[in-house]
């Protein structure tokens, strides 16, 4: 559901009412991973997916009837061989689908308005709602900001509520969607409950260094793949708006001291992705020197293999160890015979997005690996009483 805040917060202002479907966990090769959401108003408009097309309009129609009837429902969709005519996914996947309907005066209503709110302003926020458990916990949900509190709940159950809300907490420390397993004791619910926990955090970032043409086109194709990008160089003529109007920031800094200054403030993190461009050893040595020893996702330098063996001396000489040069993506991007600016920016970004995913980089024709990686093991469990 907040993977489309921004315009599900404009139908909560508007007040429309809507139903809204969410992936709660997925088995198999399956095109949408949990949290992804499609949701549906009282006049039909619909926005969002959850299943790249296959099931959208059987999911359609589930969120339409729990805007008629009140209903919080979960569905699960699978391929069938005994009916070719079944609704399910070509691919061989399983999805299950959690519908809430979210009316107007709802008792979620208020709790979904102000998590879509905080995702669409780029805030810290997880959402937890019950995907399996007692009728009259379904459709209620908790909210957990980025400082840690909470609001809303679970209709009377302070322990339930608190021990959700620190699961959820946990979950959207580490930028995770998923289901939640708890157990209760009788004294509850009488039964163990999924948690759906769908957590949204600030995009990450990308950081390019260099401002050359190949830059600009990096820029682009970061803004494209979610990343908040910062364009840096040291030389003001060549930094500017102009040259490159897609880049949320642009800072005239030598890049080894923005670098530094960044990473004393916490504002780059493991989702954070390093390129560097400038492939002039008096910016990328000091650079790379601090680069390699932060714990960001992605370290990438430009270069001929010639100045990635040169790079890597003068590397070495101010006490790189082995260990930290093995996390040198050089040269930069993976082999598409990349020629243009954008055909280079496709093969950087096609290695940050492997990197990011576990990715071979291997051409999926003739390979025995899936296109859509398992991730059926989203549930986790937590054994015992929340009482």
């Amino acid at each position: 559901m907040l993977d489309i805040a921004e315009e599900l917060n404009r139908w909560v202002e508007q007040g429309r009412d809507f139903a809204v479907a969410t992936v709660v966990a997925v088995g198999g090769s399956a095109p949408r991973q949990p949290g992804a959401a499609l949701a549906v108003d009282s006049d039909g408009t619909a926005i969002g997916s959850v299943s790249g097309g296959c099931v959208e309009g059987a999911v359609y129609e589930l969120c339409q009837q729990a805007l008629e009837d009140g209903e919080t429902v979960q569905e699960r969709f699978g391929y069938s061989d005994d009916d070719a005519f079944a609704v399910g996914l070509t691919c061989g996947g399983i999805i299950d689908i959690l519908v809430t309907p979210v009316p107007v005066g709802s008792p979620a209503r208020e709790v979904f308005a102000a998590a879509l709110a905080a995702a669409a302003r780029g805030e810290a926020a997880a959402v937890a709602r019950i995907a399996e458990g007692p009728a009259e916990l379904m459709g209620r949900a908790l909210l957990v900001r980025g400082e840690g509190s909470y609001e809303g709940g679970f209709g009377g159950h302070p322990e339930l509520d608190r021990a959700i809300a620190d699961e959820a907490r946990a979950m959207l420390d580490a930028g995770k969607t998923g289901v939640l397993e708890i157990g209760a004791d009788g004294r509850l619910c009488g039964e163990p409950l999924k948690v759906l926990v769908e957590s949204s955090v600030p995009p990450p970032r990308m950081i390019v260094f260099g401002a050359i043409d190949f830059a600009s086109a990096l820029v682009r194709i970061g803004k494209f793949l979610g990343y908040r990008v910062t364009l840096c160089d040291a030389r003001p003529v060549f930094a500017t708006k102009n040259r490159f109007p897609d880049a949320d920031e642009i800072v005239v800094d030598w890049p080894h001291r923005y670098l530094e200054e960044q990473s004393s403030t916490g504002t780059v993190d493991g989702r954070t992705v390093l390129c560097v461009l400038t492939h002039d050893a008096k910016f990328d040595v000091p650079l790379l020197e601090l680069a390699l020893k932060l714990p960001v996702a992605y370290v990438g330098a430009m270069g001929s293999r010639r100045t990635h063996e040169d790079r890597n001396k003068r590397l070495r000489e101010v006490g790189v160890t082995e260990l930290e040069l093995t996390r040198l993506r050089s040269p930069i991007g993976l082999d598409l015979g990349a020629r243009s600016p954008e055909e280079t920016a496709l093969s950087i970004a096609a290695e940050i997005v492997a990197n990011r995913r576990g990715g071979t980089g291997a051409a999926l024709t003739g390979a025995h690996i899936p296109i859509h990686p398992d991730v059926s093991n989203t549930v986790i469990s937590r054994i015992g009483s929340v009482a």
